[in-house]
């Protein structure tokens, strides 16, 4: 088997050039703070915060006040399994869903049992229907007594 050759030569000068470059950018970013001789405008609505935020005796996190990881998790392993029976679920449903899957016989029959269920069928009102209950309606109702 050949191994790939590295994109670039790694000789002894590369590699000082290299660590220079590193140290120098390392060491630039130290000249100087520029957050330190910064200052806020007394009149700022702000200030009263930013006095309060930068104050040099504030109490600062340490690595022992990271919390413990919880206890009742279950284990890595078992994210996988249950993605892949959920991802078996959604396969066995598109499978048993497929447009091929379906079929429309018997139609004639689940028709004829909805008409069954249904009841008999009514005949449509005549034209003259609406307006005889209308006027039935005007005859019955009583006006509102007067003033």
């Amino acid at each position: 088997m050949n191994a790939s050759r590295p994109l670039f030569r790694t000789t002894p000068r590369v590699r000082v050039l290299a660590l220079t470059a590193g140290a120098g950018l390392m060491l630039g970013g130290c000249i100087g703070n520029p957050f330190v001789d910064a200052k806020v405008d007394p009149g700022s609505p702000i200030a009263p915060e930013v006095a309060r935020v930068t104050r040099q005796d504030a109490r600062l996190p340490t690595f022992a006040s990271i919390p413990k990881a919880p206890a009742d998790l279950r284990p890595a392993p078992q994210y996988g399994q249950s993605a892949r029976q959920v991802l078996a679920a959604g396969e066995a449903l598109i499978a048993a869903t497929e447009p091929s899957t379906w079929t429309l016989q018997g139609t004639d029959e689940f028709a004829e049992k909805g008409r069954r269920d249904a009841g008999p069928q009514l005949e449509p009102p005549k034209p003259g229907d609406a307006e005889a209950f209308a006027r039935e309606l005007r005859e019955r109702a009583t006006p509102p007594p007067p003033r």
